[in-house]
């Protein structure tokens, strides 16, 4: 084959202009999830401490409550930034995000937020039980691979779109 008949690419360059824009959203989204999670471990620290969930708190689970946290505050920053972004930008292979299906979409976080606290509350009952870094190990595994299964269900299966395949 000769070097005439194979097409050329052209390579899409990224002005200076656009690199630091690259820079600037991957700094706003990093700082989203950083910032999440740090406030979802102070207010769910504070509530084992002082507010509904101090009765229910056992001191050896508060690293439970530590990781849920973190779980909880890093998916919501992250996930909120890009629904936000999704519905303001768009192309046309890419169409901008709804109303309905950004709505749709935070419904589901919050869906997930609230089972990630659910789980982090009960997997701190074990600090009853065990020490605290063993609690805080079984946190980690349980709020860490719980939702594994979950996504590897064909979204099919769940009324939702199937995934494009590029």
């Amino acid at each position: 084959m000769s070097a005439e008949s194979t097409p050329e690419r052209s390579k899409a360059q990224r002005t200076a202009g656009g690199n630091v824009v690259f820079a600037l959203g991957v700094t706003v989204f990093l700082a989203a999830v950083l910032i999440g999670a740090f406030a979802a471990v102070a207010l769910l620290l504070d509530a084992a401490d002082a507010a509904p969930l101090s009765s229910v708190i056992p001191g050896d689970g508060r690293n439970a409550l530590v990781v849920g946290g973190i779980a909880l505050g890093g998916v919501t920053g992250l996930v909120v930034p890009v629904v936000l972004f999704g519905m303001v930008k768009g192309t046309d292979k890419n169409p901008r995000v709804g109303v309905g299906a950004a709505g749709r979409k935070l419904l589901a976080l919050l869906a997930f937020d609230v089972y990630v606290l659910v789980l982090a509350v009960v997997v701190a009952q074990l600090g009853r039980l065990l020490p605290a870094p063993a609690t805080t190990l079984a946190a980690v595994f349980a709020v860490g691979f719980s939702w594994m299964p979950a996504a590897m269900i064909p979204p099919e299966r769940l009324g939702l779109p199937a995934r494009r395949s590029k």
